[in-house]
């Protein structure tokens, strides 16, 4: 049976599942000129970080339930931080399971 409520990571790739249907792939790719990084929902371009004072995101065109939309904001921010700051993957996943936790979506914590 699958699992009600979930992320599923794949290198820099991720899929939320939430009330048994998955959402993905979300996943990001750096500028050609490497300043910034391009997020993706499905290839197509919801967003894009330039600095920590330069972020838009807009997942609005792809009508995702505003559960997904959170806890990918939570997952696409821990990512994003956790490779700009040389954060180690252990590192990272910490920090995403405080993240979720600390939100109230503790039940998408990765089993790890």
């Amino acid at each position: 049976m699958p699992k009600t409520h979930g992320i599923q990571l794949d290198g820099s790739r991720f899929w939320v599942t939430h009330r048994r249907k998955t959402y993905g792939p979300f996943d990001y790719e750096w500028n050609s000129d490497f300043c910034g990084v391009v997020m993706l929902y499905d290839g197509q371009k919801f967003g894009e970080y330039c600095s920590i004072d330069e972020l838009y995101a807009d997942l609005k065109p792809f009508s995702l339930p505003m559960t997904v939309v959170s806890v990918t904001s939570i997952v696409m921010g821990c990512l994003l931080h956790g490779i700009l700051n040389g954060l180690r993957e252990t590192e990272r996943f910490e920090l995403l399971a405080l993240q979720l936790r600390e939100h109230g979506f503790s039940r998408f914590v990765l089993d790890r």
